[in-house]
């Protein structure tokens, strides 16, 4: 199994489409690849993700919107990880990601990173900003 690819996997409930397009405006390169939706006497609200393909940064994702109730949502335990290369990037994601949703981290310096942020979106999946110093932009 030299192919095996492990992808993040996003629940929604009844938010995937508008989630998907929320998150490809804010990268570059970043597109939503495939959508089945649910259709008439289907398990699903019809018209609603069955599943979805979405890319980020030419990393790919999938989602889809639940169709059966849960005792869980999304955790801060578990987050996505950007790497940030200028001010600018890192200050409007931070903008954009916190609006509607929840700070955990105030943008801000840390021992561990001149500027650094963790923020859950409106839609409750959280995220860490990073700011890549000079040092780190050349290791990678």
């Amino acid at each position: 199994m030299d192919n095996q690819k492990i992808t993040t996997f996003l629940m929604f409930y009844g938010q995937a489409e508008e989630a998907m397009h929320f998150y490809i405006s804010l990268f570059e390169r970043s597109e939503i690849v495939h959508i089945q939706r649910y259709g008439p006497g289907e398990a699903g609200a019809e018209g609603s993700v069955m599943h979805a393909v979405f890319s980020l940064n030419g990393q790919q994702f999938m989602c889809i919107d639940s169709n059966a109730p849960h005792d869980f949502t999304f955790t801060p335990a578990i987050s996505l990880y950007v790497n940030c290369e200028s001010e600018e990037e890192i200050n409007n994601l931070f903008a954009r990601l916190s609006e509607g949703g929840q700070v955990f981290m105030p943008l801000d310096k840390y021992p561990f990173s001149d500027k650094f942020a963790w923020v859950g979106d409106k839609f409750g999946v959280t995220w860490q900003l990073n700011l890549l110093g000079k040092q780190q932009l050349i290791q990678e």
